[in-house]
C-alpha cells in the first residue's frame, strides 16, 4: 500500500506544484479556484484547476498523505490508466455536485483535491472491503467499507448542517465518481463483491432520498 507509483508522484507533484503558486500568487489563485459564479459565465477550466489548488500546507498535505495511502492499492488492482480515470472522474464528480447543489449561489468558492482523492479513497475500498484502517481517535482497525459508509454518512450530515469551512458535497460527488466508475471499470465486482457493493450504496441512496424529500437543507 505504501509504494509510492511514478503516476501518483506526478499527481502529487502536479498538486505541490499549482498549489504553491497559488499559495504566492492570489491573481492566479483566483481566476482558477471553483466559484460558481465564474463557472455559470462560462469558465468551465475551474472545474478542473480548482482541484490542483489548496488553502494553505495543511490542507495540501492531508490530501497528499490520503492519495498516497491509498493509490496504490487502485494502481495495482486496475492498473495506472485506470488510475488517472477515477482521480480525474472524482475530482469532476465532486464539483458537479457542488456546482448542482450551490449552483444559486454565485459567491460561493472552492479549492482542493479533496473530491479525487476521495474517489481514490472510496475506489480503494470497493476493490478491498475486507482492507482495515486505523483512525488517530479508534484504537482498533475499521474495516474499510465500514470506514467508508460512516465517512460519506458524515459527509451528507455535514451537507446538511454545513459544518466547517469544508466541501462536503465535493467529497460526496468525489466518493460517488470513484464508486461508480471503478464497477464501470471492473464489472466483475459484481460477482465476487455485491455484499459490498450494496453496503457502500446506501448513503449514496440516502442522499438522494432526502434530496428527493427536500429533507437535505
Amino acid at each position: 500500500m505504501y509504494n509510492l507509483d511514478l503516476v501518483t508522484i506526478a499527481i502529487i507533484a502536479a498538486n505541490v506544484i499549482i498549489s504553491l503558486k497559488g499559495f504566492d500568487d492570489r491573481l492566479f489563485f483566483e481566476k482558477y479556484k471553483f466559484n460558481v459564479g465564474s463557472i455559470r459565465r462560462g469558465e468551465q477550466i475551474r472545474m478542473f484547476s480548482s482541484g490542483f489548488l489548496h488553502v494553505d500546507t495543511t490542507h495540501l498535505l492531508f490530501n497528499m498523505l490520503t492519495l498516497y495511502f491509498f493509490a496504490n492499492t487502485v494502481i495495482v488492482e486496475l492498473g495506472q490508466f485506470n488510475f488517472i480515470i477515477i482521480y480525474i472522474a472524482s475530482l469532476v464528480f465532486g464539483n458537479l455536485l457542488s456546482l448542482y447543489f450551490h449552483k444559486e449561489e454565485y459567491w460561493y468558492s472552492a479549492v482542493g483535491a479533496s473530491g479525487a482523492v476521495t474517489g481514490i479513497l472510496y475506489a480503494a475500498i470497493l476493490l478491498r472491503p475486507d482492507m482495515s484502517l486505523y483512525m488517530f481517535f479508534v484504537p482498533i482497525p475499521i474495516p474499510g467499507y465500514v470506514f467508508g459508509i460512516g465517512y460519506l454518512l458524515y459527509s451528507i450530515y455535514g451537507m446538511k448542517k454545513r459544518i466547517g469551512n469544508i466541501g462536503h458535497d465535493a467529497h460526496f460527488g468525489g466518493a460517488v465518481g470513484g464508486y461508480v466508475i471503478t464497477l464501470i471499470l471492473d464489472p466483475s465486482l459484481f460477482k465476487t463483491d455485491l455484499a459490498h457493493i450494496g453496503l457502500l450504496a446506501i448513503p449514496i441512496i440516502i442522499l438522494f432520498v432526502l434530496y428527493k424529500t427536500g429533507k437535505l437543507q
